[in-house]
Formats: C-alpha cells, sequence, structure tokens
C-alpha cells in the first residue's frame, strides 16, 4: 500500500461510506455462510490492523490475521500476538487448522494470487469457510488502483475459475453497483485531467452518510439479482 494511503487507513476504514458498506456485505454473507455453531478458528490475510476483528469475533471462537504491511499494524496489535506481520506464502505455517479465510480486497495486490488460494486451501478444514472480495472489471481501472498497487481487476468468470481448483464455488457476484457508473465517469475525467494518484478523503459527512446508505439500500433491493455490473466481487466457496 502507498505509504500514504497507509497512514490514513484506520480512520478511512472506520469512517468512510465504502469501507463501512464493504463490511456490511461482507458480514451479511458470513451470516449466511456461518454454521449452526459458529466457526471455530478465522484467518483474515490482509487484515491491516485487525479492524474487522470485534466484528469477527461474533462469528469465530478465534481470529487472528496475517499482514506483510508492517506500517499498517500498531504496536498494541503486535503486542497482542494476533496478527502475522509478515508475507502469506508456504513459509507461514501456523501450526493449527483454520475453518474460516477471508482475502477482503487482497488478492488484486499479488503477482501470484492463485499460489495464495492454494495455501489458504492447505491451512483449511475440509468444508471451511473462504470469503474473498476483490474489484472488479478492467475498464473500472483508475489513478485509485494505481495508488493501491493493484496488479489488476477480476470478472465474475475469472474470481471464480481461481477458486475452483480447491473450493466448491457457493456466491460469486457484483456489488457496489451504482458506483460502477460512477467509476467509468471518473475514468473518463482521468483521461482528460491526467491527476497523479492521491489518497482518498473522507467526504463531508451528509455526501458521506447518504454515499452509504444509497450502497445499503442499492445491495437489499438489487444484491440477489445477479445483475452483471458492479466496482466490486464478492466470492464465498467450501474446501473441499
Amino acid at each position: 500500500m502507498d505509504p500514504a494511503y497507509g497512514q490514513t487507513y484506520r480512520d478511512l476504514y472506520r469512517r468512510h461510506w465504502w469501507w463501512r458498506a464493504r463490511e456490511r456485505v461482507v458480514l451479511a454473507h458470513l451470516d449466511r455462510a456461518r454454521p449452526e455453531a459458529g466457526w471455530r478458528r478465522a484467518l483474515d490475510v490482509g487484515c491491516g490492523d485487525g479492524l474487522l476483528f470485534p466484528a469477527l469475533r461474533g462469528y469465530a471462537a478465534h481470529v487472528e490475521g496475517v499482514e506483510p504491511d508492517a506500517a499498517l499494524v500498531s504496536r498494541a496489535a503486535r503486542e497482542d500476538g494476533t496478527i502475522h506481520v509478515r508475507p502469506f506464502d508456504a513459509s507461514f505455517v501456523p501450526g493449527r487448522t483454520f475453518d474460516l479465510v477471508l482475502f477482503l480486497d487482497v488478492l488484486e495486490h499479488l503477482d501470484e494470487p492463485a499460489a495464495a488460494v492454494a495455501h489458504a486451501a492447505s491451512l483449511m478444514d475440509p468444508g471451511g469457510t473462504l470469503l474473498v472480495t476483490v474489484p472488479a472489471f478492467m475498464h473500472l481501472w483508475t489513478t485509485h488502483d494505481d495508488l493501491n498497487h493493484h496488479r489488476t481487476r477480476y470478472t465474475r468468470s475469472r474470481l471464480a475459475a481461481l477458486l475452483a481448483p480447491h473450493f466448491t464455488v457457493e456466491t460469486v457476484r457484483y456489488f457496489f453497483r451504482w458506483v460502477h457508473a460512477a467509476k467509468i465517469v471518473q475514468r473518463a475525467v482521468e483521461a482528460v485531467r491526467r491527476p497523479e494518484p492521491a489518497p482518498p478523503g473522507i467526504p463531508p459527512e451528509p455526501l458521506n452518510k447518504a454515499m452509504y446508505l444509497l450502497s445499503r439500500a442499492e445491495d437489499a433491493l438489487l444484491g440477489w439479482s445477479g445483475a452483471p455490473v458492479g466496482s466490486s466481487l464478492l466470492a464465498v466457496g467450501r474446501k473441499r
């Protein structure tokens, strides 16, 4: 992650409409996929400072994470011992298995996402749940992708194919449908103005709240429509 972006990430996660709305989408899918007794152990790959951990603890008895960017992990989180500050690769062998693994906007950063998915599968119990979110569609590429050091954006079929060797894919769907149109406009503006990548800011509170409510209402009304548009993708799979 861009260092300037990383410095503001905690505030963005807690207040920006996009992060707030994405969390609600993720938790809604966890509600649907959750076993009757909940999950035993959850692993959040690319967890940052563990900002999702409080919510995840309502779904799993034990929650931990992996974060390769040390600048994103606070001293308190390091001392807590629930975040492994290291790359997520074959050398990460925690000595226990997980029945819930999350990649929330992580795979698009990786040169070898298939290897990360395979390694996640190797750490999971049979029947365990994988939940993934990624940015959608290369035609929505903007300076935000440059700032985040993205390698790619995904389509539904490409994400399903990435997971299929190790998981039975139960759900693959787009969300943030209204943002799809907004990003097309943004891309057109950037083609003319050619701005330098810059970290996002938090909109004024009335606008921030309106965008959050629009995103939540859209997902409630259209979330299960199967419409092939959206600026983000979510997939849920079960370990074979």
